[in-house]
């Protein structure tokens, strides 16, 4: 195999790994641990998912602080969520269960 066909092997498999072309929806992680939010503020573009995982020894929430765009439900120890997000905005969230952990979500076109 020629180095050119390693090296365009090589940046293909970046560009799938980071979730494609440009412009192609992504999959961004927030970890809930130790009664926060990881990160606690995201910025993503319209389409993207983003996963909840709950790392703590309790149960939580990701639900929207307006209770209009998205409400995790309850979350198990060791239970994830997802949720799409079409339409751009600020959107701060929290855990219903311990309403002290709250977190924020900046959706904006790339």
């Amino acid at each position: 195999m020629s180095v050119l066909h390693r090296s365009a092997g090589a940046w293909l498999g970046l560009m799938l790994a980071a979730g494609g072309a440009a412009g192609d929806p992504a999959t961004h992680r927030v970890s809930i641990e130790a009664m926060r939010f990881s990160p606690e503020t995201l910025t993503i573009a319209p389409g993207d998912r983003v996963v909840w995982e709950n790392k703590d020894l309790v149960p939580h929430t990701a639900t929207a602080a307006s209770g209009q765009n998205f409400d995790s439900r309850t979350m198990a120890p060791g239970a994830s969520w997802s949720h799409v997000f079409s339409i751009s905005g600020s959107f701060a969230y929290v855990c219903t269960l311990h309403p002290t952990m709250k977190a924020s979500l900046i959706v904006s076109p790339r």
